[in-house]
């Protein structure tokens, strides 16, 4: 793993109208390894990987990936190349079927002929577990299989990093356990940097190497560091009753 940060996150303040949601957030995420953002429901989360992949401008502050300021319109073209997202919902077009979902990343970015998107594309479901549902639509396969697919999707072009909002969310515990160890094999064999959106304990237990901890109230991080040694050795309050509350996480 390397030293430097792959990602830079400085002074960031998100507000909306007079609503201030985040307010000076710094961190740094460094390459090859698996970030965790937790936090009860409210807390910023979701709003803050969307300023991270560049979906909204921050109030003030800056998000740098490999140095590069993601508000630069010159250069954002290029970083999003390099970075794969996999919303809470999927976000699968369902007028599509899985594979045209997965193809749609190489087809925007890349020039290449048909013959190596298709391959492409059957090499990514095969990756996760999907090769035999490419020609079904959205509808016709399940919950869990739509996180699969856009994952595959998320991975298409084998970007340097995958932001991941709630993976997890709504599956079962046992489906829920197939997608951490897809997202750990992800890590491991394409040497993805990952960003983990969650509130969910056992995948955050799971997957989590390092990451920080957003509160609603403080409108930023009160806590940063390994999820398991948090849940040890934190003596913050909200930190302690976040993961020892027997619960989903959920304030």
């Amino acid at each position: 793993m390397g030293e430097s940060p792959i990602i830079e996150v400085e002074e960031l303040v998100a507000q909306y109208g007079e609503d201030k949601i985040l307010d000076r957030v710094s961190f740094s995420v460094r390459k090859g390894e698996i970030f965790v953002i937790l936090g009860g429901s409210g807390c910023g989360k979701s709003t803050l990987l969307r300023h991270m992949v560049g979906l909204e401008r921050a109030h003030s502050g800056t998000v740098r990936i490999h140095g590069d300021d993601i508000s630069d319109t010159d250069r954002f073209h290029e970083i999003l190349k390099r970075i794969g997202v996999l919303f809470q919902g999927s976000a699968l077009l369902g007028s599509m079927t899985v594979a045209e979902n997965v193809a749609l990343p190489i087809t925007e970015y890349t020039d290449l002929p048909q013959e190596a998107v298709v391959e492409m594309v059957s090499r990514k479901l095969r990756m996760v577990g999907l090769e035999c549902y490419g020609n079904h639509l959205p509808a016709e396969i399940s919950g869990g299989m739509k996180k699969r697919a856009g994952l595959a999707r998320s991975i298409a072009l084998n970007p340097e990093i995958l932001f991941l909002d709630e993976p997890s969310a709504g599956l079962d515990p046992v489906t829920s356990a197939e997608i951490d160890e897809l997202i750990l094999m992800i890590n491991r064999t394409l040497n993805t940097t990952v960003v983990i959106v969650t509130h969910e304990l056992a995948s955050i237990f799971a997957v989590g190497g390092r990451g920080i901890m957003l509160d609603k109230s403080e409108k930023g991080i009160i806590a940063e560091g390994n999820p398991k040694t948090l849940k040890d050795k934190s003596t913050d309050s909200r930190v302690r009753r976040f993961f020892h509350r027997g619960g989903n996480g959920i304030e």
